[in-house]
């Protein structure tokens, strides 16, 4: 029987929608309107100011997990949940992998949450890893949006395709859009794959 084939999916501004659902929360924490933090922004937020606020991102990261249970009422990205459905039930291994412990004393929090809302939203997964460096975990094929772990995990020779968001633009392909361009070319692969272990 041949291995099945592993699809490595990053959570936050790939699966679930990271940065419309912290803006509010954001705003909350910095006491500004929602409408006055742009929608466009990069890696380290610092179009939001977050970097005259003592304590910047690793403060407002906390206060919204543990203060409003960000990762369980985040919305998931338009279709993901039912494109990993469809993919799992064309074969596909779900390995979810996340770097959601990134601060210290909340880890708690953090992995129940993402059980809670992988769960809610009845997204399907052999695999739930909380790692920084997700090329340690093997998979086939990795959907990613963060532009480092994107190079890190093509300098080590994986397969990676590029989520879009406003943070990775500047990024070659592979990328997809969308879920559906995700859905796409996970069966592309597969498709490519089944002949030789066959």
């Amino acid at each position: 029987m041949p291995e099945p084939f592993i699809l490595g999916v990053d959570l936050d501004g790939t699966c679930a929608d990271f940065y419309p659902g912290l803006k509010p929360i954001a705003a909350e924490w910095l006491g500004v309107s929602a409408e006055s933090l742009p929608d466009e922004v990069s890696w380290d937020l610092p179009e939001w100011g977050l970097g005259s606020v003592p304590g910047g991102y690793p403060k407002l990261h906390q206060f919204a997990v543990l203060q409003r249970d960000l990762f369980r009422v985040l919305k998931p990205m338009p279709g993901a949940p039912q494109v990993l459905r469809r993919l799992s039930d064309h074969g596909v291994r779900i390995r979810i992998i996340t770097h959601r412990l990134l601060l210290k004393h909340f880890h708690r929090a953090a992995v129940q949450q993402t059980v809670d809302w992988l769960d809610g939203h009845d997204i399907p997964y052999w695999d739930l890893c909380f790692l920084a460096d997700k090329a340690a975990v093997g998979a086939d094929l990795y959907l990613e949006d963060s532009p480092r772990n994107v190079e890190h995990l093509r300098h080590h020779g994986h397969d990676t395709i590029v989520f879009t968001s406003s943070t990775n633009r500047h990024l070659p392909g592979p990328r997809a859009d969308t879920w559906d361009e995700v859905y796409t070319q996970v069966m592309a692969r597969l498709a490519h794959r089944r002949p030789s272990d066959s």
